[in-house]
Order: structure tokens, then sequence, then C-alpha cells
């Protein structure tokens, strides 16, 4: 199926610029995520992996997370690119978020650097905001790309852009 770009504004990216296989990016932008009214995530040094047609996904250092609020479910899944990834439930009192974070313990080597990072699904958080800006979750339970004012499409699990 062929796609047609959004054109960037000035201080805009395209997620059709971005490559293939995904690319890293170390990022400082500020990183927060909250779930039950509470901020579980905090930092200034995420893993930005960017794959054509995917908004960015963060890749946060455990350091920088209540892990504690994080615990291992039994799902698992592959990533050819990645290889093979781990789940968390996040809970906070009485709410639960199942398969709401994951994570790569033993990555491919060219994915070494984010090792034990968790990347957050914002469809399951109560908000997350890349530098302020409020994210919008990528289409789909199975994606988890964060869309901000400053992130274009067409982005792969939108309507009509399935199959791909």
């Amino acid at each position: 199926m062929k796609q047609n770009p959004i054109k960037p504004l000035p201080g805009q990216e395209s997620v059709w610029d971005y490559p293939r296989p995904p690319g890293l990016e170390l990022s400082d932008r500020h990183i927060l995520v909250y779930f039950n009214e509470e901020l579980i995530a905090d930092s200034r040094r995420a893993i930005r992996v960017l794959e054509t047609s995917h908004p960015p996904v963060y890749y946060i250092p455990p350091e920088d997370i209540q892990m504690g609020k994080l615990f291992l479910s039994e799902a698992v899944s592959w990533c050819e690119w990645k290889g093979k990834a781990i789940y968390y439930d996040v809970r906070i009192g009485e709410k639960v978020a199942k398969k709401a974070a994951w994570a790569y313990p033993q990555p491919k080597p060219a994915f070494r650097v984010m090792k034990e990072y968790v990347a957050f699904y914002a469809w399951a958080m109560e908000q997350c905001f890349v530098d302020g800006r409020v994210v919008q979750p990528q289409l789909g339970n199975f994606y988890g790309g964060w869309i901000t004012d400053d992130i274009v499409g067409p982005f792969k699990g939108a309507s009509g852009t399935s199959g791909w």
C-alpha cells in the first residue's frame, strides 16, 4: 500500500524520514509518565527508537522509573530487530494496567544500549508528556509509539494503514 507522507512544517519530523531497520537516538527530552494520578517515570535520559512509519518509542532507564510499581507479566514477544521483549503490569493502589510496559533484558547487539530500559504504552497510562507536549498513543494496542504535535505521519496502525 502506497502512503502519502504528510510534509512536515518547520520544527516537525516525519515518521517517513525515520530509518528501517530502526535507529536509536539518545534523548534529553523531558519524559513524564503518570498512572493513577502518580508520577511513575521522570527522565531526561531516554532512548528514542525511530522506525519508518512509526511514531517514536521512548525507552526510559530503570533508575528514572518507580520500578516498584511495575510487576513482571508472563507475556513475551519477539522483535526481529531488538529480540525478546518482556512485559510489565503497572499497579498503583487498586488500579492495574496489564502489559502496559515492556523492555528488552537481552537485546540484540545493535540495541544493547537500551538493555533493561522500559517503554510504556501511552494508551495504558493516565498521561504521558514529551517536553510538556501531551502524548497521543499510536493506534492499535500492539504499537507503542508516542505521537506529539511535532511528529507527522500517517502512522502505521492508523485507519486505512493496516496490512503493511
